[in-house]
């Protein structure tokens, strides 16, 4: 069932299926549920699985102001509030992951699957810095007479030639938005996950590479790592059968009690 909900004014799409545990599942940036649907369809046999567009994805409204991870996070504790979802399960793939994170550091969660999470904030290789400072030369360059007439123009071009896809493909309050996230280290709070994490990765993961995910696994208190092999950033995708065994080897003992 596909439905929408009001969230401090903020439409949020979501869809719910199946009996048991509740199972939350978290997609990454750019995508919206549907990435997770073959995921949603194999869970919902045995949990209540709920999916979630985040605002500014799928059919879920903007934020009305740029937000960082806790705003997020804040958006998902008042959801599972308002639909009486105690302790759930997280299941949350590259930003989905960071919400994850955020979320079960501070709140009572059951179990947090993280997917090739993001959360750990790169070192930025020497193209990063060319761009930034070309991008900042281009603004100061931009204010001399006659070409600070033309700097909104100009700049919009530069930042299109600049920019990541995923920055170029949405709107103002959503690029400023995803500055916010993507500049935020969450490594501080997985010391603070005191349940049983799964990490599955892909080993050819080039956007949160399988470093990031051993990382986690050492500052994580009951942590472990699955690298799936021949897989990418969407691992789950590209190996769904071996991720869905993975998964369902993780979640047994709750299937147990709900079918004994």
């Amino acid at each position: 069932m596909i439905v929408n909900i009001d969230i401090d004014g903020v439409k949020v799409n979501y869809c719910v299926s199946g009996e048991g545990a509740d199972v939350v599942l978290l997609h990454g940036w750019g995508a919206d549920m549907n990435a997770f649907a073959p995921i949603h369809q194999s869970l919902e046999k045995h949990f209540r699985v709920w999916s979630i567009d985040f605002p500014g994805f799928g059919y879920s409204g903007e934020p009305p102001e740029p937000w960082d991870v806790g705003d997020y996070t804040n958006m998902l504790g008042t959801f599972l509030q308002k639909l009486h979802i105690t302790r759930p399960i997280l299941i949350g793939h590259s930003f989905g992951g960071r919400v994850s994170i955020k979320y079960a550091s501070a709140h009572p969660v059951h179990k947090v699957i993280l997917v090739d999470s993001a959360g750990i904030k790169p070192k930025r290789k020497w193209q990063y810095y060319v761009k930034v400072y070309t991008y900042k030369a281009f603004k100061k360059l931009l204010n001399l007479p006659i070409l600070n007439r033309y700097k909104e123009t100009i700049l919009t071009k530069v930042k299109g030639k600049l920019g990541s896809t995923d920055y170029k493909n949405v709107s103002g309050t959503m690029q400023q938005t995803m500055v916010k996230v993507v500049n935020e280290d969450l490594r501080r709070h997985l010391p603070d996950i005191q349940v049983p994490t799964l990490l599955v990765w892909g080993e050819n993961d080039e956007a949160t590479p399988v470093e990031d995910a051993r990382l986690m696994e050492k500052m994580l208190p009951d942590a472990g790592l699955v690298v799936l092999e021949q897989a990418g950033h969407y691992s789950y995708l590209d190996k769904l059968q071996q991720f869905l065994l993975v998964i369902d080897s993780f979640l047994q003992k709750d299937k147990e009690e709900r079918e004994s």
